[in-house]
């Protein structure tokens, strides 16, 4: 039988820890080979403590966190793309001549099509149109990773870049909103302070409402997942929320992980288990 593959695009070290740190985890045990793709280093994060980084040399150390959650996770193959954090919409980050969201598509979209030829994934994962919550890198790493979808699969398109290759599946990354509810309530139990979600009046639930077509349970790969979340040291340290909420709301708020296919069309259907069901 094929080797089933993966190839998960996305902006920032951490993005895949959040994101789809589970399914990593659940793919190695399956023997399913997983490509990841960082367009940045995420200079212009947050930095938690003073003893891990400086501004200076924030990218050198997420990126060494981000070789380390891969590892935990059982990612096959990690490349970054080479290019600056550009920074959240707005700062003065956006300005940078290096900065993805600068880069024109006519430079990231032929790279991102040699990648999807040369690993030739039967799934491919990354944003939704809106980046989750608007940053600017992860609208761009969804703009072009779309792009290349399409064009990889063009005999038409730069043939330099590889024989064409169709992806069979196109998927976002989604989030239950109802995660975000129940970290709010949990440190509110706890008479701690509300985190800022970003979610408008309840600010609870930043992340857009999202068709579900694929809801898989990770909670066998939970200490995994956890183990590289805590490898982003830099911005996941202990005064991050998901860190103040108690256990048991923890494991219930990481055991599951969601997608949205976006091509093909999906039929209606009840959300399946597998990304590759069927293939």
């Amino acid at each position: 039988m094929e080797t089933y593959r993966l190839l998960i695009s996305l902006a920032h070290p951490d993005d895949e820890a959040f994101g789809c740190g589970g399914l990593i985890a659940l793919n190695r045990r399956r023997s399913i080979h997983t490509t990841l793709l960082c367009a940045t280093k995420g200079e212009a994060g947050q930095i938690s403590s003073p003893d891990l980084a400086t501004p200076a040399n924030l990218g050198v150390v997420r990126e060494q966190e981000l070789r380390t959650a891969a590892a935990i996770m059982g990612v096959d193959d990690l490349y970054f793309l080479g290019y600056r954090d550009s920074g959240m919409a707005g700062t003065p980050e956006n300005q940078h001549p290096h900065a993805f969201t600068n880069a024109p598509a006519g430079a990231v979209v032929p790279r991102l099509v040699r990648f999807i030829r040369t690993v030739r994934p039967q799934v491919i994962i990354t944003f939704d149109p809106t980046g989750g919550y608007g940053h600017p890198d992860h609208i761009a790493i969804h703009q072009h990773t779309v792009a290349a979808f399409h064009a990889a699969a063009d005999p038409a398109y730069n043939p330099a870049q590889g024989a064409p290759w169709q992806a069979a599946r196109l998927l976002y990354l989604a989030f239950d909103r109802s995660i975000f509810a129940a970290v709010a309530e949990d440190l509110r139990d706890q008479g701690l302070e509300m985190p800022d979600f970003g979610g408008g009046e309840d600010d609870a639930s930043p992340w857009p409402e999202q068709p579900v077509h694929y809801k898989l349970d990770v909670a066998a790969t939970l200490d995994q997942k956890w183990a590289a979340l805590h490898s982003h040291a830099t911005q996941f340290g202990p005064d991050h929320p998901f860190r103040r909420v108690r256990e048991p709301v923890m494991r219930r708020v990481f055991s599951q992980e969601w997608f949205e296919q976006v091509w093909p069309t999906p039929a209606p259907a009840e959300a399946l288990n597998d990304l590759f069901h069927g293939l």
